[in-house]
């Protein structure tokens, strides 16, 4: 059983971030913060649900949400700053965006750069532990699989649509063939013997 808040009667931002691990596209993060009184049988950490039950859930986080925000760090960006910085920027971007000002952040993850005159809370496996946080895996998932969908129109070889850009063996093997793409993370190993700076 989730929680549903780490401290009581104060407001808190679930943030959870989705792509960290991909070869090509931006990383994405979600900021939400919930209802005092908000369950749903299904929420859970986003990794243990199918597409169809995050498809099921995004809308009901959105539309009963006090607020929610998805940000994004481009491949760009990423390649500048890395990945770590690049998740944390992303969270930053996302808490900026939220329409009520959260009092704390729920992490998840080990570390985080604190966000200016906000405390937060680094929770491991957060997303499994409290319903805040699995409310923004799902969105930053769910908002990050359909950013992907809509790269694989443009570049088809590398099914984008169904590996979302994580380093699959058909994923590195396009890479192979056609080479990378604007969208690919140039810092990022993208084949054991290729990494572009």
């Amino acid at each position: 059983m989730l929680k549903k808040y780490y401290k009581k009667n104060i407001i808190e931002a679930g943030c959870d971030e989705a792509g960290r691990g991909c070869l090509a596209g931006a990383v994405h993060a979600a900021a939400v913060i919930l209802p005092p009184d908000f369950e749903h049988e299904l929420l859970n950490d986003s990794k243990q649900l199918t597409e169809y039950q995050r498809d099921t859930l995004r809308p009901i986080i959105e539309s009963q949400a006090i607020a929610w925000a998805v940000a994004t760090v481009s491949p760009a960006e990423i390649d500048q700053i890395n990945i770590l910085n690049a998740s944390f920027l992303a969270m930053h971007r996302a808490i900026q965006q939220l329409t009520t000002p959260p009092e704390s952040l729920l992490i998840d993850g080990n570390r985080f750069k604190p966000y200016p005159d906000i405390p937060h809370h680094c929770i491991i496996k957060g997303d499994g532990k409290y319903l805040s946080i699995a409310a923004a895996s799902i969105l930053a998932k769910t908002h990050r699989d359909d950013y992907m969908k809509t790269l694989h129109q443009e570049f088809p070889v590398y099914s984008w649509h169904s590996n979302k850009g994580y380093p699959t063996k058909a994923h590195r093997e396009a890479i192979r063939i056609h080479g990378a793409t604007p969208y690919h993370r140039k810092s990022f190993r993208l084949l054991p013997e290729l990494t572009l700076f």
